[in-house]
């Protein structure tokens, strides 16, 4: 049976990454002070967790003060990883919600966040230090570059890989 956990409110929600750029695991981690669960996520989950959020803010309003940054996370140990996240708002509250849904053909877990405008800012801002941490895009198709070269496809094959 899938175990779903009800995190409310959550006093940790951040994002990490673990490994070197080209190789990293982006995570999720949450805790409400009794229990602490940890997600994989993709990438691209990542920073559409982030829009998600930024869009919240702008119908919650500015926050009032920052939370600090969590300092960083060494292991890629993670409890499952997340196919789906869905984002809500409650004005009433100027809370945000984040439910998480397991990559699962058969009763996925659930894990549900409720953050604070603070929480949300502050993700959103480590969400972009580790985006710009990782390998710079190519000039020409916006695409990772690699430490060992790149192909780049708007060249067609006509040039030298990028370095």
């Amino acid at each position: 049976m899938a175990k779903s956990v009800d995190l409310s409110p959550a006093v940790l929600f951040s994002p990490f990454a673990v490994g070197e750029p080209g190789h990293r695991v982006f995570l999720l981690v949450g805790s409400d002070l009794v229990e602490e669960i940890t997600l994989k996520i993709e990438k691209g989950q990542l920073v559409a967790l982030q829009a998600a959020l930024i869009s919240a803010l702008s119908r919650l309003g500015r926050p009032h003060e920052l939370s600090g940054e969590p300092g960083p996370l060494a292991s890629a140990a993670f409890d499952w990883a997340a196919g789906a996240l869905e984002v809500g708002v409650d004005p009433g509250s100027e809370s945000i919600e984040v439910v998480a849904t397991e990559l699962s053909e058969e009763e996925p877990a659930t894990a549900r966040f409720v953050i604070s405008t603070e929480t949300a800012a502050q993700f959103t801002i480590t969400t972009t230090r580790l985006i710009e941490g990782g390998r710079p895009p190519c000039p020409l198709c916006g695409f990772p570059l690699d430490p060992h070269g790149h192909e780049c496809p708007r060249t067609n094959g006509h040039r030298a890989p990028l370095r």
